[in-house]
This record gives C-alpha cells, sequence and structure tokens, in this order.
C-alpha cells in the first residue's frame, strides 16, 4: 500500500470532514470562466473569505459569466470581493479573465486544447491566463478536468516537509511526490483531508503533534514527542 494511501486512511479516521469547508464545492463544473474565478478568490485566503465573496457576485450577478464582470466598474467588482481580500488586485485580475473569456469561443477551445493534452502541458496552458499559477491551475486540472494531479497548498507544503519526504519547498517535487505514492483514485480526498490537517493539526504554530494521527511517519513529529517538547 503506497505511503499516501496509508496516510489518507489515518486521517479519514481521524477527521469528519465536511466538504463545504473548501471553495470548489459550492461551485458547479459547468462553466469554466466561474470555476477559475472561484479558484483565484481562494488564494491566498481562508475558503470561508473566498465562499462570501463568490456569493456576492452570485447575489449581484445570477450567473457569473465573463460578460456580467465585465458590466460593472472595477470599484464595484473590488467592493463585491472584498471579503476575499486583495481585492482591487484580485478585481484587476478577474476583469482581465473576462476580457480574455469574451473572445469568441474561448472556453470551448480553451477545454478542448486542455483535454486533448497531458498534464504537464495542460498545466502551463492554463498558467498562460492572469492569476493562474501552477496551483490553481493544478486545481482546475483535478476537480474541473479530472486530471491526474495533486494541488499543493501552503498546509500541504507545510505538511511534507515536516513528514520529512521532500526535503526543498519547491511545488513541482511536493506534487510529483504525493502523486506518486498515491493511488490516483484518491488524489483529491487527500488532498482535502492534508488541508483539513494543516488547519487543526499541524499547524503554522504550536502544532498538536501529540495527538497527530500520522506522527509515526513524521521527521518533526517524532522528535517533538521524543523530546516531549508538547
Amino acid at each position: 500500500m503506497r505511503i499516501g494511501d496509508i496516510i489518507l486512511e489515518k486521517l479519514e479516521k481521524f477527521y469528519n470532514l465536511d466538504e463545504e469547508e473548501f471553495t470548489v464545492s459550492y461551485v458547479s463544473k459547468t462553466s469554466l470562466f466561474e470555476f477559475i474565478v472561484a479558484v483565484v478568490l481562494s488564494q491566498n485566503t481562508s475558503d470561508k473569505n473566498a465562499v462570501k465573496a463568490l456569493e456576492n457576485l452570485r447575489k449581484r450577478f445570477g450567473v457569473i459569466n465573463p460578460e456580467s464582470v465585465l458590466n460593472v466598474g472595477i470599484e464595484e467588482l473590488a467592493d463585491l470581493i472584498k471579503p476575499a481580500g486583495i481585492h482591487r488586485e484580485r478585481s484587476r485580475i478577474l476583469l482581465e479573465l473576462a476580457k480574455i473569456f469574451c473572445e469568441n469561443m474561448f472556453e470551448e477551445k480553451l477545454i478542448r486544447e486542455v483535454e486533448k493534452n497531458d498534464v504537464e502541458a495542460s498545466r502551463k496552458i492554463l498558467m498562460r491566463l492572469p492569476g493562474v499559477g501552477p496551483k490553481t491551475a493544478d486545481v482546475v486540472l483535478l476537480v474541473f478536468f479530472g486530471k491526474p494531479v495533486f494541488p499543493v497548498d501552503t498546509h500541504i507544503r507545510r505538511i511534507t516537509k515536516r513528514l520529512g519526504y521532500v526535503k526543498k519547498d519547491n511545488y513541482y517535487e511536493i506534487s510529483n511526490f504525493w502523486a506518486s505514492n498515491t493511488s490516483q483514485t484518491n488524489y483529491m480526498s487527500l488532498h482535502l483531508l492534508l488541508i483539513a490537517h494543516g488547519r487543526r493539526t499541524c499547524r503554522a504554530l504550536k502544532p498538536f503533534c501529540e495527538t497527530c494521527p500520522i506522527n509515526g511517519f513524521c521527521e518533526h513529529g517524532r522528535r517533538v514527542v521524543g523530546s516531549g517538547q508538547g
């Protein structure tokens, strides 16, 4: 059994995961534009704040599409997404995305291009878009397109380094580690559970190593528990 699957099993027993904690649970997969907007809003903020911003857009527009975003001024757009933080910068990114997606058949062409390519090529295609980095691209690839890729957020970076499986703080190395050591059918579940683990137990400051369900696999946890530091 792969180490990722073993860790998943232990986390599943420890946490009662509520998928409504995560922004992607609030977005349908009917519109790639809306999905990308939601993931951009979730960058560097809590899912709770991102969902508030997303709900503001829905109340204002009904349907979040490129045309509706372009029909409001940048000040109103910034105010609508203010709960997500960095709202002025994000509003500029959303307007840039909306302009691109308003081009003739852009969304349909983008979907076809991503679907026919492998993960590496698809990631590069999505990263051409404003505000889309590796993590955002990978969330879109995994959740919207069902591609075999493992997105890495700040919690997963921290956990992986503490576990000792990857020494460098390198997005691609961490992503490849989990992708190579976890069954593809478990990518999404493990991704969400690792984030929950980082929020609730393996916190940036004062992690709860003594009660951690995977401390037996963790270099950092074994040192802390063994030394009795607490």
